[in-house]
């Protein structure tokens, strides 16, 4: 049966100490905390050879997974040109995929995927490192994950894209993408973000722009360069509330932004957004410093564009050897956290050219933020 999430697939350790806030209701004042922390478990080696994937995983001690992320090195030579990211996914146990029937396909996931893949270009130098975001909350005790796949893409320099949408009446907290097999040295993950499964954002092809506000969606993109394969497959995933959320005492909003480049063969780029950017309250002589309604950050995006990815529908860099190397939870300058940070509040997107010259490239992140409201009280 055709699933109901696929919309519009188309384009050819661990202490929880986090943030607290305060929700005052009338006649009532109570401290209802969200905590979040972002666990790692350092660097895994490799891939090491050509055509090859290397997986590793981080782990919830306390809370459950609403996003994660990924960080790779490649060398200082041209043999860093074919690392690439080749999937960040939840996981039920920390080795086993979702990947089978569409839909729901787990609860209350407390483990995070990353896989990195390498082209015809490798080097013993490469590694992989896995972030989890792990959230606990009051108002959200149980988290469910929703998969959506496409076939492709197989055919040279073409993308694929498939969209995840959480039921009805809950929240989205986060997500991830996902492309097989890695024998395809040139196919990969080269987008993962936010969005909605509407009109005005043509069911999930064009991303949430900055300040919107409760995506209920995420989006995978699939990109391949010259290799060929016909069990070629992408793999959208959006991690969710469960259905019993209170949704007026809830809130998620999103940060975006977009660069230019990078465009050179062989170079990268970052990009980096917080929660707190373009939400500090401003006076006559600039800035006061006061953040307003910044969230705590919970999950964030990436992706490697032909640019103006909020306005239109997505479009792939212009090279097909153009991948992400990076996209994890950071601090302001784009420096990855340490494993038990209970106070990351920025996301970066890193974003790798190849081996060729690629025009016309956008690096992209998204950051998504939680907010409580206070809960109405009846009578």
């Amino acid at each position: 049966m055709k699933s109901k999430f696929l919309r519009r697939p188309s384009l050819g350790k661990t202490l929880i100490l986090g943030a607290v806030v305060a929700v005052a209701m009338p006649g009532t004042a109570y401290a209802d905390p969200i905590n979040v922390t972002v666990t790692s478990p350092g660097a895994t080696m490799g891939p090491a050879t050509p055509f090859t994937g290397v997986s590793s995983h981080a782990d919830c001690g306390d809370g459950l997974v609403s996003g994660g992320g990924i960080d790779q090195t490649t060398g200082d030579d041209r043999q860093g040109n074919g690392n690439h990211v080749m999937g960040i996914a939840p996981s039920a146990d920390g080795l086993t995929e979702y990947t089978d029937a569409t839909g729901v396909v787990g609860t209350d996931a407390k483990h995070w995927l990353a896989f990195g893949g390498s082209g015809s270009n490798s080097s013993p130098a490469f590694s992989t490192t896995p972030y989890a975001v792990c959230l606990s909350s009051n108002r959200i005790k149980h988290t469910q994950v929703v998969m959506n796949k496409i076939a492709g893409p197989s055919a040279g320099q073409t993308a694929k894209l498939v969209v995840a949408t959480c039921p009805t009446g809950t929240v989205l907290l986060g997500g991830g993408a996902r492309t097989t097999p890695a024998s395809v040295g040139s196919l990969k993950p080269i987008a993962s973000f936010p969005t909605f499964n509407d009109a005005a954002h043509d069911f999930g092809q064009k991303a949430a722009a900055d300040g919107e506000t409760n995506p209920n969606s995420w989006t995978a993109v699939g990109g391949i360069g010259g290799g060929r394969d016909s069990g070629n497959t992408t793999y959208a995933y959006a991690i969710c509330s469960a259905d019993h959320v209170h949704l007026n005492s809830i809130s998620t909003k999103v940060h975006f932004r977009e660069l230019s480049g990078p465009t050179t063969a062989g170079t990268s780029r970052t990009a980096t957004v917080g929660c707190a950017d373009n939400e500090e309250e401003h006076n006559g002589q600039g800035r006061t410093g006061q953040r307003h309604d910044a969230g705590i950050l919970v999950s964030g995006g990436a992706a490697a564009s032909g640019g103006n990815v909020t306005t239109t529908d997505f479009t792939k860099a212009g090279s097909g050897g153009t991948h992400l190397i990076g996209s994890f939870p950071s601090d302001s300058d784009g420096k990855p956290v340490s494993d038990g940070t209970t106070t990351a509040a920025h996301w970066t997107a890193a974003v790798h050219v190849g081996g060729s010259p690629s025009p016309n490239t956008y690096s992209d992140v998204w950051a998504l933020c939680l907010n409580l409201h206070p809960e109405h009280q009846e009578g």
